[in-house]
């Protein structure tokens, strides 16, 4: 992956996270794994914090934008919290 550009990047206190938006060239499509591990470089974070929402492309581009949210702290998914247990 080449070329990376953020285009939006946007603070938000209520959900304590970053909403961001990048571009990225490349001649396939990345997958969530190898972008996760991008951003976390770029914005100097762990791969646990980051949340991939989608990665869109054209048919014939070699441009991708992705949406991403970057946590302050770990991301916890729904099966996550259906575990663990009320006292």
């Amino acid at each position: 992956m080449e070329n990376f550009k953020i285009l939006q990047k946007k603070e938000n206190p209520l959900f304590n996270r970053k909403e961001i938006q990048v571009n990225i060239e490349s001649e396939v499509t990345p997958n969530k794994l190898d972008t996760e591990k991008l951003i976390s470089e770029k914005f100097s974070t762990g791969i646990e914090n980051i949340k991939i929402k989608k990665i869109l492309g054209k048919f014939g581009s070699k441009t991708f934008t992705i949406i991403a949210n970057i946590y302050k702290t770990e991301k916890k998914s729904k099966k996550d919290k259906v575990g663990e247990k009320k006292e």
